[in-house]
């Protein structure tokens, strides 16, 4: 029997269920391709890399810094960017840099793996000398294991920079770059302590290694050339035009959640990272590779 041979309300309910099956066909194809392009965004934020380059220029930088080099490694928590670090150990060398520095959570925690970031500060190294200072998760290690990824890490040719600086020369020129250990590691008091010890040591272009860009109006306040920071992981989780929903030390919607800032002749850049934390994934926050380009006037 047809639809027309149906009496009118039983054909008006027979159409009923046919809209009915039309809309939930159309919601669950939305919902399938909504999904979908969640599940590619996901995907994209854990497994792509990108290397965001920033050119810095300074009346106080010798002349032969000019266009010297600096790759930044931040939070990498262990991750892989392909076998053994591939793709990673890629990127940097295409990246051309003369040091390559680790701001930090170079290992996380939780899932601490030694020998996957030995290996990748191995690799690294045959790229450019390589520089190191802790995170909150080394200081989250206990005592055996930080001092064996320290022994490691040293064994691999990483400097590592414990409250402490070195000269880097180019010629007869030098500038400075200083290492800070995070608060976690030492204290609060024993950090800002280092920090202005640091400060009162720098006799030529300084750039300072330290995870916690929170403290950038201390940074200023010592009067350092150049902070290079991470920590925050960009937010991991971003929301278009807003940024960062939540960073540690800042809380909701951070002010340094990620890339240059500037304020009374301080500049600090902040990684986004490469390595997830708790949340195992990022949204709308690509993993970085930072590149700063040093320019004289």
């Amino acid at each position: 029997m047809t639809d027309n041979n149906l009496p009118v309300k039983h054909r008006k309910f027979s159409l009923n269920i046919r809209k009915t099956k039309k809309k939930g066909v159309l919601v669950l194809s939305v919902g399938a391709v909504t999904l979908l392009v969640l599940f590619a965004v996901l995907l994209h934020g854990v497994a792509s890399l990108k290397v965001t380059e920033y050119n810095i220029t300074a009346d106080s930088l010798p002349t032969s810094f000019n266009g010297f080099r600096i790759a930044q490694v931040s939070d990498l928590h262990n991750a892989r960017f392909g076998k053994n670090n591939s793709r990673l150990i890629e990127r940097l060398k295409k990246a051309l840099p003369d040091i390559i520095v680790i701001t930090g959570d170079l290992v996380d925690s939780s899932h601490t793996d030694i020998n996957t970031a030995t290996d990748f500060v191995r690799r690294a190294v045959e790229i450019a000398p390589v520089y190191y200072v802790s995170g909150n998760h080394e200081a989250w290690l206990n005592e055996s294991d930080y001092l064996t990824l320290k022994e490691c890490l040293a064994a691999s040719g990483a400097v590592l920079l414990e409250n402490q600086s070195v000269d880097i020369f180019h010629g007869d020129e030098h500038i400075t770059l200083a290492g800070v250990d995070d608060p976690d590691m030492c204290g609060d008091n024993e950090f800002f302590s280092a920090l202005d010890t640091l400060s009162a040591e720098k006799k030529a272009y300084t750039v300072l290694l330290s995870h916690r860009p929170e403290y950038f109006e201390h940074y200023m306040e010592c009067g350092f050339s150049l902070v290079l920071s991470g920590h925050t992981h960009a937010g991991q989780i971003r929301l278009p035009f807003i940024g960062a929903v939540v960073a540690p030390g800042q809380g909701l919607f951070p002010e340094y959640d990620k890339g240059l800032f500037k304020e009374d002749g301080a500049v600090m850049i902040v990684s986004a990272g490469l390595g997830n934390s708790v949340i195992p994934f990022r949204l709308f926050n690509t993993p970085e590779i930072v590149v700063t380009v040093l320019n004289g006037t």
